[in-house]
C-alpha cells in the first residue's frame, strides 16, 4: 500500500491527468534516474557535441525516447532523417533508456533554445520488466514533464512497436496509453499497427527483432507526417 500512494503521489506532482490504474505498484517507472545517462560517458561527450551544433537552432519538433529514436538520426533512420526532419527537428533519444531515464534528462538538460510545436515521444520498450500498468505511468510521466518543460506543446504520443522481448506486455502498455490522447493536446500515433508479422520478424524490424530498418523509419515519417498535418494546423 505504501508504494502504491508513493506511486500516485508522484503522478500527482507530475500533473497527470488521469489516475495510475489501481495495479500499479512501482514507482520507479516515474521517478527521475540517472542511471542511464551518468553510465554512459561516450554518450555525454557525443550529446554534447550534439547540443553545441544545434545551440542557437530552434526546432519546431522534439523527438523523445530510446535507441530506436536515436538511431533516427544516425543510425538506419539517418537518410529519412536527413530528408525529412533534419532541417525542423530535434532529436533527444538515449539508447537504453526507460521513463524514467527520460524524466531524468529532460530535468537536467537545458533545452531553452528550442521552441517546439510538437513533441513525438516513444518510450517505453525498455521497460521490459515493469508490469505493463507501470509502464503506462511512466509514459504519462513523461507527456507531463514534455508539457512542464516546453509550454504550449502539443504531443504525440507513438505507440510501443512490437519486438521479440516483450511483445504481448508492449501490446498491453499501448491499449493502456491510446485513451490519454483528446486530440487536443495528445494524439496517439498506433504505428504498431504498420509493424506487421513478416516471418518470424515483423515488417519494418531489424534482425535483432528490436530495432528499426531504413524501410522501418520511411513507415514511421509517412504515418508521422500524415499526423502532423492534423496536429499543426
Amino acid at each position: 500500500m505504501k508504494r502504491l500512494l508513493l506511486a500516485l503521489a508522484t503522478a500527482a506532482s507530475l500533473g497527470l491527468g488521469l489516475p495510475l490504474p489501481a495495479a500499479a505498484l512501482d514507482p520507479a517507472t516515474t521517478t527521475a534516474s540517472d542511471q542511464n545517462y551518468l553510465a554512459r560517458v561516450p554518450y555525454q561527450t557525443y550529446f554534447a557535441d550534439y547540443l553545441a551544433l544545434r545551440k542557437g537552432r530552434e526546432a519546431e519538433i522534439i523527438f523523445i525516447g530510446d535507441s530506436i529514436t536515436e538511431q533516427f538520426r544516425w543510425g538506419s533512420g539517418a537518410s529519412v532523417w536527413n530528408r525529412r526532419f533534419e532541417q525542423r527537428a530535434f532529436d533527444f533519444g538515449l539508447g537504453a533508456d526507460r521513463t524514467q531515464h527520460v524524466l531524468w534528462r529532460l530535468d537536467n538538460f537545458d533545452l531553452s533554445f528550442l521552441k517546439p510545436k510538437v513533441a513525438v515521444i516513444m518510450i517505453g520498450t525498455n521497460n521490459v520488466n515493469n508490469e505493463a500498468e507501470d509502464t503506462a505511468a511512466g509514459i504519462k510521466a513523461v507527456i507531463a514533464a514534455t508539457q512542464k518543460k516546453f509550454a504550449g506543446v502539443k504531443v504525440v504520443v507513438v505507440s510501443i512497436l512490437p519486438n521479440s522481448r516483450a511483445e504481448q506486455r508492449m501490446a498491453e502498455v499501448n491499449k493502456l496509453v491510446a485513451p490519454l490522447a483528446d486530440n487536443k493536446t495528445i494524439w496517439y500515433l498506433n504505428l504498431a499497427a504498420r509493424f506487421t508479422p513478416e516471418g518470424d520478424n515483423w515488417k519494418g524490424l531489424s534482425g535483432d527483432k528490436l530495432h528499426l530498418t531504413t524501410a522501418g523509419y520511411t513507415m514511421w515519417a509517412d504515418e508521422l507526417e500524415a499526423l502532423l498535418a492534423v496536429v499543426q494546423k
